[in-house]
C-alpha cells in the first residue's frame, strides 16, 4: 500500500474547520474533514494524529483513512467534498409505446381464473406478446402510478 502524506494549504485548513464547526454538511463530508485534519503534515497542522487514534476515535477502519489519504492526493480537495454524481446511464425498458400497451392492457379484462391484473401478471403478459424483452413489476407499478386512470372503481 502506497503512503500519502496529506500537507493542507492554509485556505483548506479553514474551510475543514469550518465544516466541523459550523453549516449543514453531510456526514460523509464531516467524516473526511476530521480524517484530513487529523492526518495534516503541514505547517498549519497542530499535531498530526496516528491512523489507530484516528480509527478509535471516529469509529472507522484503517483502510477508510487511507482512501481519503488517495483520493485527496490524486483527485484533489474538492473531489472528497463533493459526491460524484453516477457515470452509468440507465436505458429505459418501457418507452411511451410500451407504456401505453402497458395501461391498454391494464385496462383491459383480466385473464381466465383472475379476478384482476397483478402486476407481475402484467409485466409477464408484456414480455410474452413481445413488446419487451423483459419487465419487472416494479417498472410497470412505476408506469401505472404515473398515469390517473380509473380502473374499474
Amino acid at each position: 500500500m502506497a503512503k500519502y502524506k496529506i500537507t493542507l494549504t492554509k485556505t483548506e485548513h479553514t474551510e475543514l474547520e469550518a465544516i466541523l464547526s459550523k453549516g449543514y454538511h453531510t456526514s460523509q463530508q464531516f467524516k473526511n474533514a476530521c480524517i484530513l485534519l487529523n492526518v495534516d503534515e503541514g505547517k498549519y497542522s497542530k499535531e498530526s494524529s496516528v491512523n489507530r487514534e484516528i480509527c478509535k476515535v471516529l469509529k472507522i477502519g484503517m483502510r477508510t483513512i487511507d482512501r481519503v489519504k488517495k483520493k485527496f492526493v490524486e483527485e484533489g480537495f474538492d473531489a472528497l467534498l463533493e459526491r460524484k454524481s453516477p457515470d452509468r446511464d440507465y436505458e429505459r425498458k418501457a418507452d411511451g409505446d410500451v407504456e401505453a400497451k402497458l395501461i391498454a392492457l391494464s385496462c383491459s379484462k383480466a385473464p381466465a381464473g383472475f379476478a384482476r391484473w397483478s402486476l407481475r401478471l402484467l409485466a409477464d403478459k408484456i414480455a410474452e406478446l413481445g413488446y419487451v424483452e423483459s419487465l419487472s413489476y416494479e417498472t410497470v407499478r412505476r408506469v401505472l402510478k404515473k398515469t390517473s386512470l380509473n380502473r374499474g372503481k
